[in-house]
């Protein structure tokens, strides 16, 4: 299929696709007619699966779904991604944030080591920030114009430890904190520019990264830790992500949009 296909698609680019919420959340995307170019850091193989995934789920023709390998803690790694993001999908409507690891240990805070800290915050935060950043010079220079009716978009997929303190991965939580106010700074600075900035807020979800822990919190969800008193899913966080792209919270720059069953809730 040529490439001039897919100019009149939207295309979104997504990190962390190849599994868990970012899985979820490209197989949205292509089922609401969005192309969409899965970023990938180490397991080819399972981006690839994304990929399948996302043709059973094509709304259309004109899609184009490809997996693209980067470090978005490597300032090169990060540009080839939007290169490679633009050249095989003719434009990027979209940048959804989803990358994102835990600390290789878990330990109180009065024990972790720096390289641990480092090695996620660079993942999580500073990846992240300065991708939009690279993104979002581009949109401003004119690389591409959004589709008929459309806008320019991006999602930073946060977490509820951007606001709930866990003191055996406090790096994690202050990357995510950390997040929550790079959404807030980029969508103050693009609002003018009509490129909306959103995050998501996930909850307690079924992912690889919670594995380890599921009796945990099997048992603290039986007791109400959670309102819905249900794990979150992909596809939970899929359907926010796609709603948000597709335009329908459309006075909502700088939201917050909470995927957690009412964990967030203050109750008695």
């Amino acid at each position: 299929m040529a490439q001039t296909t897919f100019q009149s698609v939207p295309a979104a680019l997504v990190t962390g696709g190849s599994r868990g919420l970012g899985r979820g959340i490209c197989v949205r995307l292509a089922a609401d007619g969005f192309s969409v170019a899965v970023g990938y850091a180490r397991n080819a193989d399972a981006a690839e699966q994304t990929i399948e995934l996302c043709e059973r789920s094509r709304r259309h023709g004109g899609q184009c779904f490809t997996a693209v390998r980067a470090d978005i803690g490597s300032s090169d790694d990060r540009e080839n991604l939007l290169d490679e993001s633009f050249d095989r999908c003719g434009r990027v409507d979209a940048l959804v944030n989803n990358a994102g690891v835990a600390p290789r240990e878990r330990n109180d805070i009065t024990e972790m080591s720096e390289q641990s800290f480092d090695e996620v915050l660079n993942t999580n935060l500073k990846g992240p920030f300065f991708l939009t950043q690279s993104l979002a010079r581009r949109w401003l220079g004119g690389a591409c114009r959004p589709v008929e009716g459309g806008s320019f978009k991006i999602v930073f997929v946060t977490s509820i430890s951007a606001h709930t303190a866990s003191v055996n991965r406090g790096e994690y939580c202050i990357s995510k904190a950390g997040l929550s106010m790079a959404r807030q700074l980029w969508a103050v600075r693009l609002a003018e520019q009509g490129i909306q900035v959103v995050e998501i807020r996930p909850g307690i979800m079924a992912t690889d990264m919670t594995s380890g822990v599921k009796e945990k919190y099997d048992r603290l969800l039986a007791e109400g830790l959670v309102p819905q008193r249900r794990w979150g899913t992909p596809e939970d966080v899929g359907l926010a992500v796609s709603s948000v792209l597709a335009g329908r919270f459309p006075f909502s720059t700088g939201a917050v949009i909470d995927v957690d069953g009412g964990f967030h809730l203050r109750t008695l």
